[in-house]
């Protein structure tokens, strides 16, 4: 009896240890074997072996992601403005007021440099008149019913099958070696929720974004909530460390970003004085399987700063073209 139960607590030990220390295979296979991916794994290596002087407690393993040209494209639009866009097209009939509105007649018109031309304020009022005045559920399944019927003309992928393959991969890896991933990002938290789970394995409450309050009633259906734009929180630049603080409680120990935008969350990492700390920007290098840019982004994601900063802190910088084998699923998307 006593060599049946030492061989199960054996056996639950071996599986303990293994979901925190993965057998030794590749599970990086969309990374070359490049400088960048050797700097992941040894840092993932040291930071997580019990003795290493660089070793990291797992309950302090907090790493963070940008989202939008990060984790998933922001080219040529960002997803959320393009849902708006298509939102705004979907309920138009609906709504004949809308059409003396100059931003929303150039939606419709596809006119999409006036609608930039129009700046924060325009898009506010698409994002407004998409994302408020209804049940944070009612939003949920509109965004959902988008993700899963919408595709991006250029990849024949449809939005929810977009996450970038090397990323989703570094996001297993990261968590099979004990630590926890979060999205920080300027996108809406209640937009990314919807698909966190199902694209990034990150669930819901480990999403942090941009918000506005909601309301609560007390109606003849019951207890509900309706989304505003009210007390909105842009969670972009120096904004994103605040937000970590209020929302996670503690400083990460690696963060991942690609614009100028997320440089204040890679030195807000940076500057743990508990840990060695990883910091990583992608830079989009690759026109034929994705998108090339830095000073001049189609719409969202300028990374000027940011590139002279990183040769500065020895920060990591992916080339995706030289260091990505594959951008996207090659089974669901034509672009690899």
């Amino acid at each position: 009896m006593k060599t049946v139960v030492l061989l199960s607590t054996l056996l639950l030990s071996f599986g303990s240890y293994a979901s925190i220390h993965p057998a030794d295979t590749d599970g990086l296979s969309a990374w070359k074997e490049t400088p960048v991916k050797q700097a992941i794994e040894k840092w993932v290596q040291e930071s997580t072996r019990e003795g290493s002087p660089d070793f990291i407690p797992l309950d302090k393993r907090y790493v963070v992601f940008d989202n939008d040209g990060t984790l998933w494209p922001e080219a040529p639009l960002t997803f959320q403005l393009q849902f708006a866009v298509d939102e705004i097209k979907r309920m138009a009939p609906e709504h004949q007021e809308w059409k003396e509105d100059p931003v929303v007649n150039a939606v419709l018109n596809n006119d999409l440099k006036t609608v930039a031309a129009s700046g924060e304020k325009g898009l506010l009022k698409l994002v407004a008149l998409t994302h408020s005045g209804m049940r944070p559920d009612v939003f949920s399944q509109r965004v959902n019913r988008w993700l899963t019927h919408h595709k991006d003309k250029r990849t024949g992928c449809r939005y929810d099958q977009m996450g970038y393959q090397p990323m989703r991969q570094l996001l297993d890896y990261l968590r099979a070696n004990g630590f926890k991933t979060w999205i920080v990002s300027g996108g809406g938290s209640d937009f990314m929720r919807v698909t966190s789970e199902k694209m990034y394995g990150i669930p819901p409450e480990q999403v942090i974004g941009s918000f506005a309050l909601t309301e609560f009633s007390l109606t003849k259906d019951g207890a509900q909530l309706l989304k505003t734009m009210k007390g909105a929180f842009n969670d972009d630049k120096a904004m994103k460390p605040v937000a970590i603080h209020l929302f996670m409680g503690q400083r990460p120990v690696a963060a991942f970003g690609n614009s100028d935008g997320d440089l204040d969350m890679l030195r807000y990492t940076a500057a743990n004085p508990d840990y060695k700390t990883f910091e990583l920007l992608i830079h989009h290098t690759d026109a034929a399987r994705e998108y090339a840019y830095d000073s001049h982004p189609p719409a969202s994601g300028k990374l000027v700063e940011g590139i002279a900063l990183a040769a500065k802190q020895g920060w990591s910088v992916v080339d995706i073209k030289q260091d990505w084998k594959t951008v996207f699923d090659p089974l669901q998307c034509k672009m690899q």
